[in-house]
């Protein structure tokens, strides 16, 4: 290795071209820390809202092909059977909620201790309890019991997340008035329409805030825009506007990885914003159904209620006044519906699944026959277990695969989900018949498995869902609604990776819930990117050997110098040292702007590996991509052609089309990806770009993810001097507030881990 990880890298003039050279000793200057993406400057694990690529397209310059009213061609079957999917879900969904009861009054839907909460806060407001008590309530959450073997709870599955409907002209019209009278531009009318339908125009003159609902305004925008349609109608304490402030309050989170949002929080967001009672304001967002109220710990231990009650034992010398200073603080959080259903419904989904499996499976003799000890002991595990949590690094996906292929010898229906095309066909590989690996999205959407039996469920026995951590909530729960009753579910991944793209913390939550058993994999990952990933994972950046040159550290002094070693390493020096094509090797970087941000990395390295005018939508034949079908999934992919249709790709060798009115917002250049869009995916050589500026921005998990996605040969273009390895010691992964640990902690199974 050319430079130890952990030590400041020097300044000499090292060519890029040549990785073999070795790097100086004299310290580089770190150029002043930026923010990570144009502005929000993100520490530690960012979240989807920093790196999802659905919220950062290039736009072309024109329309795809210039050819007008294209439509869907038929190869993209895959998205329009997830879309046909997620429609008969919906459906399936409000037709449980019509068997329901009537409709309630604002507020009464609330259940347990939200509507507990509810209550409470009504009381403040009336007087008839003092303020403090809706931070000081003893009372605590009710446990659940544990689902019944026989005939478990089947709460509804969450609705999936609304998809872009193709506006009308008449619409896109109507609204093109409304924001040129509110002084906003015209651009965002096809937004606003997908975000609110088709009677967005109506609904933005009643409420002017609606216009938060579309991506990128913010809430200044939308006061600006409300005072020109409203005039002296409106003010910061208008209802409309502070019910408007608590959902994209909440929006936000989410876009960070959180299902919830404390209520202080949000108190102090919404005070930030000239909102006079935010007490009253968050209130009446709960009353309007804009979110729903939880109540998270605070549970009283029986001695700490006897004390309360006065029943402590007069030789007790802990009063009552001790006790409650003792109490653990109550914390009140506020969260959307969708995710709340989300977590409710994969909770009790997983409770089921642990439930009802069989659990006197005899698998002993495949177990004797697996390819190694961790192996074995994961084949012994499912076999006893409805639902198995398995962690470990890139070497230990041979686990899983050898679990599938011993649930197959045994004439179950057995098959993996991955994240990512490429995680679809190294499963393939290992597993050794490609019928039994399958990409998620194309399990959903019937696009790729066994299809679904007569009652809508998955024709499964085992599914082993490879990738874990970039599961997000809502796809989690949607994933469980679809097994059958004794379906055995196997979570594999690596706890150290970056997290989802979507709301949650699934893997994770699970882990620290210890839910059911868990299989810890001994198998180490094998070379010096193992051991180095490998020791980053547990805070540690250490000096590897590298005889190969399989890790190579590249110093550079600016922005502009990294965008020109890069571009060098991936054009020559990789193919000629190692005879990597530059078509599989993938540049990561941390955040999509800034001077080394991945727009300009792609800006150089179009110019110089595939240069052209960029005549459909800006894009030319040959040109690698990333395509975006729904938020938080990112497939890689070449441009082949455009015609009427509109973009045509090979994703993996899938052929999808892109229809022209998407391209803009779903497709940008894939020569260089953040690390959320490389998550789940591995190329036989890798560059991680590490600019001045993105210093921020760097956290643990995220080198982590970056340094792991080279398979043969890993370079670091280094930049941001002793930021790297603080990072990787005292920068974890940024904490998610979630719901589905306390969930799952109330809801007790047979399998649960002491």
């Amino acid at each position: 290795m050319t430079a130890l990880p952990g030590e400041t890298p020097g300044t000499d003039d090292v060519a890029a071209e040549d990785v073999t050279a070795e790097a100086a000793a004299d310290p580089a200057p770190a150029e002043a820390p930026g923010a990570a993406e144009d502005g929000e400057a993100r520490a530690g694990e960012t979240g989807a809202a920093a790196e999802d690529p659905s919220a950062d397209a290039t736009p072309p310059d024109g329309a795809a092909g210039g050819a007008a009213g294209a439509s869907p061609a038929p190869e993209l079957s895959e998205a329009q059977a997830e879309l046909a999917a997620q429609r008969e879900l919906r459906e399936r969904i409000e037709k449980r909620k019509a068997e329901k009861a009537e409709p309630v009054a604002a507020g009464a839907g609330l259940s347990g201790t939200a509507a507990d909460l509810l209550a409470a806060v009504r009381a403040v407001e009336s007087g008839e309890k003092a303020g403090s008590a809706f931070f000081a309530s003893p009372a605590a959450a009710p446990r659940r019991p544990a689902p019944a073997a026989a005939q478990p709870p089947r709460t509804p599955a969450p609705e999936a997340a609304p998809v872009p409907q193709a506006a009308t002209p008449e619409a896109l019209d109507t609204v093109r008035a409304v924001l040129v009278e509110g002084g906003a531009p015209e651009a965002l009318a096809r937004p606003v329409v997908g975000a609110l339908g088709e009677q967005a125009a109506a609904l933005l003159r009643t409420d002017p805030w609606q216009l938060l609902a579309a991506p990128g305004v913010r809430p200044e925008q939308a006061d600006g825009f409300a005072r020109a349609l409203l005039g002296s109608d409106c003010g910061p304490d208008d209802g409309r506007r502070t019910a408007a402030l608590v959902g994209w309050l909440l929006e936000r989170a989410a876009l960070q990885g959180h299902t919830a949002m404390d209520a202080g929080a949000v108190r102090a967001a919404l005070a930030e914003r000239a909102v006079s009672d935010p007490d009253a304001a968050v209130r009446e967002a709960v009353e309007e159904g804009v979110a729903l109220l939880f109540q998270e710990g605070g549970e009283l231990e029986p001695d700490d209620t006897g004390a309360e009650d006065g029943e402590a034992d007069e030789a007790d010398e802990t009063g009552p006044e001790d006790a409650e200073a003792e109490r653990e603080p109550v914390q009140v959080l506020l969260g959307l519906d969708r995710y709340a259903l989300a977590e409710e419904s994969l909770a009790e989904g997983l409770a089921r699944l642990v439930n009802t499996c069989e659990k006197a499976a005899d698998w002993a003799e495949a177990a004797a026959a697996a390819p190694s000890p961790s192996a074995a002991e994961l084949i012994r595990t499912a076999a006893a277990a409805g639902l198995v949590a398995h962690s470990g690094g890139e070497a230990a996906r041979a686990e899983p695969a050898a679990l599938i292929a011993a649930a197959r010898g045994l004439g179950l229906r057995a098959v993996g989900a991955t994240h990512s095309e490429d995680g679809r066909r190294r499963l393939a590989a290992a597993v050794g018949d490609p019928d039994a690996a399958l990409t998620l999205a194309g399990l959903l959407s019937g696009a790729q498995g066994p299809g679904r039996d007569e009652d809508g469920a998955l024709a499964l026995d085992l599914l082993v869902v490879l990738d874990a951590p970039q599961l997000d909530v809502e796809s989690a729960a949607i994933l469980v609604e679809a097994l059958a009753d004794g379906v055995r579910l196997v979570l594999s991944g690596d706890p150290g990776v970056l997290g989802s793209a979507g709301a949650g913390r699934v893997f994770a939550d699970v882990l620290a819930a210890r839910a059911c058993p868990q299989v810890v994999s001994r198998t180490p990952d094998p070379g010096p990117i193992g051991e180095l990933v490998s020791g980053i994972g547990i805070g540690e950046l250490n000096q590897v050997d590298a005889p190969g040159k399989e890790v190579v550290i590249v110093p550079v002094r600016d922005a502009g110098e990294a965008v020109h070693r890069t571009v060098q390493l991936v054009a020559d020096s990789v193919p000629r040292a190692f005879s990597i094509p530059a078509e599989e090797t993938q540049v990561i970087t941390v955040g999509h702007g800034g001077a080394a941000g991945t727009r300009a990395l792609n800006e150089a390295l179009k110019q110089r590996l595939n240069p052209g005018p960029g005549r459909f939508g800006g894009f030319d034949p040959g040109d690698r991509v990333v395509h975006v079908p729904a938020p938080g999934r990112a497939v890689p992919g070449v441009v082949r052609s455009a015609d009427a249709e509109g973009l045509r790709l090979d994703c993996g060798g899938v052929p999808v089309v892109v229809p022209q009115e998407r391209v803009e917002s779903s497709v940008r250049h894939g020569w260089a990806l953040s690390a959320h869009q490389a998550a789940g995916m591995r190329w036989p050589a890798a560059v991680v770009v590490l600019p001045g500026d993105a210093a921020q921005g760097l956290s643990r998990p995220w080198v982590y993810t970056a340094f792991g996605r080279g398979e043969r040969h890993l370079s670091v273009v280094h930049g941001v001097d002793q930021a790297l390895p603080h990072a990787v010691a005292q920068v974890p992964a940024q904490e998610r507030t979630t719901r589905l640990r306390p969930l799952l902690e109330a809801l007790p199974t047979p399998d649960a881990a002491s």
